[in-house]
């Protein structure tokens, strides 16, 4: 009987089982690459707004302390969206005819808000409450980059997974002085692992990873 496969047919087989399990490997890696840039995180990208907002002039420049206008971040899941009225607490005075506060003093006047852009949105089926971290030692810069550096506000960090994991597993490396919490400039110490340690205990932090800490 003739041979209906070239033995050659037996090297294109492992050839062929090979380089489709590459292949799957290849488009898995590549997705996963691409889920985690900045393209497809927006991470780096400012965020169009109604107004121009610059943190870096407010905080920087005129020394505003984050809790002035986000005035729920220490005791609730929110950290808050200034009314109209505390922008206005400023520039019914300071550039109070620039075209550019329009948006403000017309909100103002009508009563209807600001229609500001988020800059940080989770998904809905993510559970995070900013006055928990804000009394664990948690600071703003840890998830918010040095906002008081940007004239424009955008993502510094993707807000995925594992970036929430790489600190609720080990928290004695972020956390700092309760004092220190909106201090953007603060920086870890040297002696961060024996500080973190120790803060860890004042604070009563657990170490939480399951699921239903975030997932409710």
């Amino acid at each position: 009987m003739a041979q209906v496969f070239n033995p050659s047919a037996n090297s294109l087989a492992r050839v062929t089982l090979w380089g489709s399990l590459l292949g799957v490997v290849l488009v898995f890696s590549v997705l996963e690459l691409y889920v985690r840039s900045p393209y497809a995180t927006d991470v780096g990208k400012p965020v169009d707004q109604p107004v121009p907002f610059s943190h870096q002039h407010h905080v920087m420049d005129d020394g505003i302390d984050c809790r002035y206008c986000h005035t729920t971040v220490e005791s609730s899941a929110f950290a808050g969206i200034p009314p109209t009225q505390v922008c206005m607490n400023c520039h019914s005075e300071i550039w109070a005819q620039s075209p550019t506060l329009q948006p403000v003093f017309d909100s103002f006047q009508s009563g209807q808000p600001i229609p500001w852009n988020r800059v940080t949105n989770l998904p809905e089926f993510v559970y995070f409450d900013h006055s928990i971290h804000v009394n664990k030692g948690v600071g703003c810069s840890t998830c918010h980059g040095r906002v008081d550096q940007m004239p424009l506000t955008f993502k510094t960090q993707t807000m995925q997974m594992s970036f929430c994991l790489e600190c609720h597993q080990d928290p004695a490396r972020f956390v700092r002085p309760e004092d220190q919490v909106f201090n953007m400039a603060w920086t870890p110490p040297a002696n961060q692992d024996q500080l973190g340690r120790q803060l860890v205990q004042m604070y009563h932090i657990q170490s939480k990873i399951s699921c239903d800490t975030c997932h409710r």
